[in-house]
């Protein structure tokens, strides 16, 4: 998600096409880290590798956003909570950027600055695009490293194996590839995107089309998800991931604020049974903070909803209800993963509803 003065909150650059649809930025900072250096190389393309340390980076990161949630996810699964720190900015910014106010004196305590921008300035002072998270920032050097949130995640899980915790899940397996790169395409056209491109349509045959497409996209899910535990083979894989964190926000925020209000997740049965399982898994439903994620959207979005009034509801009780999934005989990971402990201190979601409390005391 972005936040600057010519981009909004989420990454995107508020382009249009001249029939009102909404086209999303999707550049970034695209360099990474490599086990394969042992200092900051430039490549041919431009870009850099950075060495692949434990305590060096710091995932920065906001409980709102649905791309910094997938990292979150990700790193909570593949163990390295102890190797990459996490930083979480506020769910409200201004215009500048993403800023710490959740920190005591509204500084990050590692970092030590009050803004996100600050690691993106220490690194490109003259730096011309949004202040996205997530972002990877060296903590030595408070610069941004990357922001490219699709490498962040996928790294997390094929890049990082020496410091992931011993039976880690695959959530990327070789076998499942192809089908999962096409079905990530599809998804984040027409579900990650395409609740964007119904809320932030600047013509009614724009917001149309992206309805439409939307829909036709989340009743080829439901079906799917008639037929199989997950989305791509028979544990849960990046491709989960990535469909879960809009999933999770649609009842809250994009029914109504994004006005996609055909059919809320909890009245389709296969995706109210695919939330309920994910969401009581650790490193889901405990990463997810439902005020936080209302709060960015109906305060932030004030060309939406100007009077920054914050819904109280809906209530997502249901979430921690009994579901039938297993009933296709598969199950979440592959035998022998090991699943995360608790939350480590001070990373705890600081406004858990009541039914979450359940999930924490179960660690």
């Amino acid at each position: 998600m972005t936040a600057t003065n010519d981009k909004d909150w989420a990454g995107d650059a508020k382009n249009a096409s001249p029939d009102g649809e909404f086209i999303r930025d999707t550049n970034y900072i695209e360099d990474r880290i490599s086990s394969q250096v042992s200092e900051v190389t430039a490549q041919e393309d431009g870009t850099f590798l950075w060495p692949m340390e434990a305590d060096r980076y710091r995932l920065i990161a906001a409980r709102a956003c649905p791309w910094a949630h997938r990292a979150v996810i990700t790193r909570r699964l593949m163990g390295l909570e102890n190797s990459i720190s996490l930083g979480l900015a506020g769910p409200t910014h201004d215009i500048r950027s993403w800023t710490f106010d959740l920190d005591e004196g509204g500084v990050d305590p590692v970092l030590g600055i009050p803004r996100l921008q600050d690691a993106y300035f220490n690194r490109f002072p003259e730096y011309p695009r949004g202040i996205t998270v997530p972002a990877i920032v060296e903590e030595s050097s408070k610069r941004v490293v990357t922001n490219d949130y699709p490498s962040i995640v996928r790294d997390f899980i094929k890049e990082w194996s020496q410091f992931q915790t011993p039976g880690a899940p695959n959530l990327y397996p070789e076998e499942h590839a192809s089908e999962m790169e096409e079905i990530n395409d599809y998804i984040f056209r027409n579900i990650n995107n395409g609740v964007y491109r119904c809320g932030f349509a600047g013509s009614q045959e724009a917001y149309e089309a992206a309805y439409v497409q939307l829909w036709e996209a989340l009743d080829w899910v439901e079906e799917r998800l008639d037929k199989q535990r997950y989305m791509v083979g028979n544990h849960i894989t990046e491709t989960d991931i990535r469909l879960f964190v809009t999933l999770i926000r649609f009842d809250p925020v994009y029914y109504s604020h994004f006005k996609c209000s055909r059919t809320k997740m909890a009245e389709m049965p296969n995706i109210r049974g695919y939330l309920q399982e994910l969401f009581q898994i650790p490193g889901f439903g405990d990463t997810t903070d439902f005020t936080e994620i209302k709060e960015h959207y109906f305060i932030v979005h004030t060309e939406i909803n100007p009077t920054k009034i914050v819904p109280v509801g809906p209530n997502m009780e249901w979430l921690m209800e009994d579901h039938d999934r297993d009933r296709f005989g598969s199950q979440p990971f592959a035998a022998g993963t090991v699943l995360p402990g608790p939350v480590p201190k001070g990373e705890e979601v600081k406004n858990p509803e009541s039914f979450q409390q359940a999930l924490f005391a179960t660690y």
